[in-house]
């Protein structure tokens, strides 16, 4: 399962957004979940965010962590859209994994 997740924070919430993502990439390094691969960028604007996850049992393995659940909640106080989850299909790759 390949997913995009694409939310866009507040300006006055970019650094805190910033904070709960390392924190989630922390978790992931100290618990190590199998089967995941994840990546965050920051956008040109500084306040959108794009991450790519392949999962290999699923999205499971994303919400038994605390630190993604921590980012997740209260998406009403820190964001100014919604995250928005895409299935991904991939059709080619080179030299991506």
């Amino acid at each position: 399962m390949q997913v995009m997740i694409r939310c866009k924070v507040r300006p006055d919430g970019v650094e805190a957004g910033l904070e709960l993502l390392q924190e989630v990439y922390e978790e992931m390094r100290s618990v190590q979940p199998k089967g995941l691969r994840y990546a965050t960028f920051q956008l040109e604007d500084k306040v959108t965010f794009v991450s790519f996850a392949e999962m290999d049992e699923g999205p499971e393995v994303l919400q038994q962590l605390e630190a993604f659940q921590r980012l997740r909640a209260t998406p009403g106080e820190r964001f100014d859209e919604p995250p928005v989850l895409t299935m991904l299909h991939e059709v080619g790759s080179y030299g991506f994994r």
